[in-house]
């Protein structure tokens, strides 16, 4: 893909699933990666260890430098460092990557309003602020740069019992939008990916157990779920310059599940 050699990329949340997917990629398109985590290995468990360990020796073995950035996307100061240092190392900061996102489920009625503050000040604000931070460095330097938000099927699918999450990746969808336009004519494209269900290691419950993964791609048109490796490609895509007219746009990654797939067989009038 034209135009990723020697750009220097920053995606949140990329220790495992579709960030880590994203950045192994990016890397092997030539790119710096700059990786960034919520918690110090010593004080995550092995496994996020060994992950965050994982991520930096895949972009490594592509050939390409890789940072390991700490920071929470819900805290605006840890964000403001984030970017610094991934442009004090690099030099330059040309692609970011909101990846980073959570969910709770709970039934609307139920939901606390700690838990819904939780899942905005991650999935949306934090999108925001990093886009913002990103932003201020591009045009400091009056560079051209790519902003790419990982949102959901659910920016436009209501989800049930899942009402933070669904209201975050629809602000997500204006984010995208209003960015885009504001910053159109100063070379700074924004898009945004929306997978649908995807092989990744937060949906193992569903993936392990054969009755829930039957029952989740009966509802995708294509009978089955995304690989991280799909996702990543199609964020790999907006970000070069083949997609250098594109920008505000929402890219659904979700084989067919936004079709509605219920109308495979004519039931209504």
């Amino acid at each position: 893909m034209k135009g990723l050699q020697g750009k220097n990329a920053l995606v949140t949340g990329a220790t495992s699933g579709i960030g880590q997917a994203i950045a192994v990629k990016l890397a092997q398109l030539g790119c710096n990666i700059a990786i960034n985590y919520r918690r110090t290995p010593e004080s995550g468990s092995e496994t996020e260890a060994m992950a965050v360990e994982k991520a930096c020796k895949d972009i490594e073995n592509c050939g390409m430098r890789s940072l390991l950035v700490k920071g929470d996307v819900s805290q605006e100061s840890d964000i403001v460092t984030m970017v610094n240092s991934v442009v004090n190392t690099f030099g330059s900061l040309d692609i970011l990557i909101n990846n980073a996102g959570i969910q709770r489920e709970c039934p609307s009625h139920e939901l606390t309003t700690a838990d819904f503050d939780q899942v905005l000040a991650v999935n949306l604000r934090g999108a925001f602020i990093c886009a913002r931070e990103t932003i201020k460095h591009l045009l400091s330097q009056n560079r051209s740069g790519v902003i790419i938000n990982i949102s959901s099927v659910h920016e436009i699918i209501p989800r049930p019992t899942y009402l933070s999450y669904s209201i975050s990746k629809g602000g997500m969808e204006n984010l995208t939008k209003t960015l885009a336009l504001e910053y159109a004519n100063r070379g700074i494209r924004v898009n945004a990916v929306a997978p649908g269900a995807t092989v990744t290691p937060i949906n193992q419950a569903w993936i392990d157990d054969p009755e829930k993964k039957a029952a989740v791609e009966s509802h995708i048109p294509m009978c089955r779920a995304g690989t991280a490796e799909e996702m990543a490609a199609s964020v790999a895509f907006l970000a070069s310059d083949d997609a250098g007219y594109i920008t505000g746009q929402t890219l659904f990654v979700d084989g067919g599940l936004t079709l509605y797939a219920d109308f495979r067989e004519n039931w209504s009038a």
